[in-house]
Parts: structure tokens; C-alpha cells; sequence
């Protein structure tokens, strides 16, 4: 099937034919269909597979011009390097079309969103803390509702955001198309669905934990961070074919040492994001990457549903992410567009669990690499990989206290007298034995 051959209108093939962009893929083929029926969608897909301009379609085939200025298209996701990627989606679609769109998350100044969402707009992209402030401060009004898109549901719940995303479905219309995608399905985005959507159709794309078929998987069993960093410079050195490389850590800490590692050498090739970077530093690091001016870009895990980037020629797992669902979106950032790419891991010994749970959702096995002969294993360990010494807890048991006496000595006798204050009367009555008066007053 071709784009012709859905119920598309001329603008937006006329868009289609400018981005290259002749057949659809499984989702968008199946999406489009039930949602220009005006049922609800409940999509399971994974990423790379064109999730943003299957719901994206539809919408814009449906939008009519209303002149309100209030959004009659609200997309949610959970972070702001996807709601730029959105914007940009939306605006490569609306070329040949009168239509506004804007785009507002959280970690910059809230007033010049402010101005421009009072100013009006057709479709609005938004993070759920944000989404939900407009609405408090009373700029936005949701009454121009018709459809609703919240994508990447799943990690939405994982950062947190369950409160925002309950009381902004409260504030929409009642009548209203809805439509949901996410990678995993648990039960509170079942328990979501039951409460907000109206018996929606369930479509799958690919199931949960299905590698593409596209990307080449194959992993090292590594001792140590260091030894991590010999074996990624040596991968680096020896294949030329790695232009552009997106790596992976867990945390922010590791982020921060394997950039401290790698920057002396690839000082200008080289780029990091996360969580406490700077907006404008990341949007600017994505930007570097994306263009081809850094070789390397160090990410991680919040970062891995944000990155939409062409032509990434191979991810590195430099750790294992805590959660399996997690490797899928990694290796995702590659082989994507119907091109190859290649997905390698680093293990540790104590990740022989997590991986067999990664494998166990995709049902196959990661084939496994000898590691170089010329690669140095450091025995040099961070301050986290150190044995750490338990010491016991040993409870000393206390003497039980003797019973004691009084605290003091027993007074002397001349310390026992008690003196009594007598008054002047008493006083006149011991001295001439009956009672003094000043006698009787006249």
C-alpha cells in the first residue's frame, strides 16, 4: 500500500512526496483506518517504527478550520526533547496547510509560552507538568478538545506524572477522540484506559520486546568501567564505520565520568545529556549530533524516548539499564528508516540476570564477542565497583545496675534545725505569756 491510497487530502500528500515518504508503515497503515472511523486507539508499538506520524495523519486529514484560536489537537508526552521532536513532525506535515502549531514543556520560563499559547493555536504539544500550569493560570482552555494523543504513557507513569495526566483527562470535553501508544502495557495504564477512553480498539504493531529485524545485536562480558572505556576506544579506533555513535549509561554520575574519559581525545566530537544539563545545552548537544559535528553522544535512559535522530550507525549499551523494556528503546535509536545499524553491549559478571530477562523478552539470545586480544583490562576500580567491608553489628551487653542508697550523706546535727518564721504577736506572747494588744482604738 502507497500513501495515495489512503483517504489523504493534497496537502498532505503534496507534504509526503516533499519528505520522501511513499509507503506507510505497519502501524500508520493500520492506525489511519480505525481512527478516521472515529473510534478510540490503543497502539503497542515500539520505537522506530513511525508511531508519531501515524496519529499525526489522521488528525490533520480530520482538522477543520474553527478561527477560536483554542487547540482542537492535544498531544501529551512525558519529555521535552519529545515534544520538540513532535513540533517538528507536525511542522514537516502543515506545509501546505493554514495551520498554528506550538509546543511547551517545563524548565524555562513559563511567560513566553504564556503569550504565545493566549495568542492561539490549532495543535498543541506539551509536557504534563506544563500542560497542567497553563491550565491552572487559566490560559488554556480545553473546551476546542476533539482529539486527544498521549504518547509514551508508560514512561509518563515512570517519571512521575500520574497526577498531571489524572486531572488534565478531568479538565477535557467529554466528547473527544482519544488515542494512546505505548511500548509496554501494565495495569494502571489499563486501569487509564477503562476510565478515560471509550472501548477503543487495540492495535499491534510489533509486540513489546520484538528487536527489529534491521539492527545487528552483539555484546562483551567486561570487568570493569575502565576496562569498558579501553575496549570503547579500541571499537572506536579499529571501526571507521562508527560516524555516528549514541551511548547509553544509567545514571547521571556515569554520564559525567565516561564524558571526563572520553573528552581528552574526542574533545570536539563528543556530546552528553541529561537530566541536570541545560535546556539550550542539550537542545544544542541533539543539534551537534544530529548535523554530524560530534562523532559520540553520551545519553541516558530518560533521555532514550527523545533522541529521534537519522542515520545513527550504532548504539552502546556502556551498562545495563535497570529496566529490559529500557534496552529495546536504546538499540531502537538505530536502524531506523529501513536502514542497518548495529547495537552493542557492554556486561558486567552481575548483570548475567538482567540479561537474561533482556533476552527473555525478546525471546532470542545476544550473540556474544570474545574481547580483543589487544585490549587492556585495567584493574584500576571506581570508588562504586570497591568490595565494600561489612562490619558486625556486635551489641554490647550492659552491667545491670546495683541497687544504691541515698545520693547523700546524712546531715550533721546542727544541720537538722529548722527554722520557723514567728510572727511579732507570737513573739509578745512568749515574752509576757499572754497576748500584746495596742489596745482598743478610739
Amino acid at each position: 500500500m502507497t500513501f495515495n491510497e489512503l483517504n489523504l487530502n493534497k496537502a498532505l500528500l503534496n507534504a509526503l512526496d516533499d519528505l520522501k515518504y511513499s509507503q506507510p508503515t505497519s502501524i500508520q497503515e493500520k492506525v489511519f483506518s480505525v481512527m478516521m472511523s472515529g473510534r478510540d486507539v490503543v497502539g503497542i508499538a515500539q520505537t522506530g517504527t513511525g508511531k508519531t506520524i501515524a496519529y499525526l495523519l489522521p488528525c490533520l486529514r480530520q482538522w477543520k478550520y474553527s478561527g477560536d484560536g483554542n487547540p482542537q489537537i492535544l498531544v501529551i508526552v512525558p519529555t521535552r526533547e519529545l515534544v520538540v521532536q513532535v513540533v517538528k513532525e507536525v511542522n514537516k506535515l502543515i506545509t501546505y496547510m493554514n495551520i498554528k502549531v506550538e509546543g511547551v514543556y517545563g524548565g524555562v520560563n513559563i511567560n513566553p509560552q504564556i503569550d504565545r499559547v493566549y495568542a492561539g493555536c490549532d495543535i498543541l504539544i506539551a509536557t504534563p507538568g506544563r500542560l497542567l500550569d497553563l491550565a491552572l493560570k487559566g490560559v488554556l482552555r480545553f473546551k476546542s478538545i476533539k482529539r486527544l494523543v498521549i504518547d509514551e504513557v508508560d514512561e509518563m507513569f515512570t517519571l512521575g506524572f500520574r497526577y498531571q495526566l489524572n486531572s488534565i483527562l478531568d479538565m477535557l470535553p467529554a466528547r473527544r477522540q482519544n488515542l494512546m501508544f505505548s511500548a509496554t502495557m501494565t495495569e494502571d495504564i489499563e486501569k487509564l484506559i477503562k476510565e478515560s477512553f471509550n472501548n477503543p480498539e487495540k492495535i499491534e504493531a510489533a509486540p513489546t520486546g520484538t528487536p527489529l529485524e534491521q539492527i545487528i545485536q552483539k555484546a562483551y562480558t567486561v570487568p570493569n568501567f575502565y576496562t569498558k572505556v579501553n575496549l570503547l576506544n579500541l571499537l572506536l579506533a579499529v571501526n571507521k564505520d562508527m560516524t555516528k555513535v549514541l551511548i547509553f549509561v544509567s545514571t547521571k554520575k556515569l554520564a559525567d565520568d565516561l564524558y571526563e574519559q572520553l573528552e581528552k581525545k574526542y574533545f570536539d566530537q563528543i556530546g552528553i545529556i541529561h537530566a541536570n544539563k541545560a535546556q539550550n545545552f542539550r537542545f544544542n548537544a541533539v543539534k551537534q549530533f544530529h548535523e554530524g559535528n560530534y562523532r559520540l553522544l553520551i545519553a541516558t535512559d530518560i533521555m532514550a524516548r527523545g533522541i529521534d535522530i537519522s542515520e545513527i550507525t550504532h548504539v552502546v549499551n556502556f551498562d545495563t539499564s535497570e529496566v529490559e523494556e529500557d534496552y529495546i528503546h536504546r538499540i531502537g535509536r538505530t536502524g531506523r528508516a529501513d536502514k542497518k545499524g548495529i547495537a552493542i553491549s557492554f556486561f558486567l559478571e552481575k548483570d548475567a540476570e538482567k540479561q537474561s530477562k533482556i533476552e527473555a523478552l525478546m525471546n532470542c539470545k545476544i550473540p556474544m564477542e570474545a574481547l580483543p586480544e589487544n585490549l587492556t583490562i585495567s584493574t584500576e576500580l571506581t570508588e562504586d565497583e570497591m568490595p565494600k567491608i561489612q562490619m558486625k553489628n556486635v551489641l554490647v551487653k550492659l552491667p545491670k545496675l546495683e541497687e544504691k542508697g541515698p545520693a547523700f550523706h546524712e546531715k550533721k546535727e546542727k544541720n537538722k534545725k529548722v527554722y520557723n518564721k514567728i510572727s511579732r504577736k507570737d513573739k509578745l506572747k512568749l515574752k509576757y505569756g499572754k497576748p500584746k494588744t495596742r489596745g482598743q482604738k478610739k
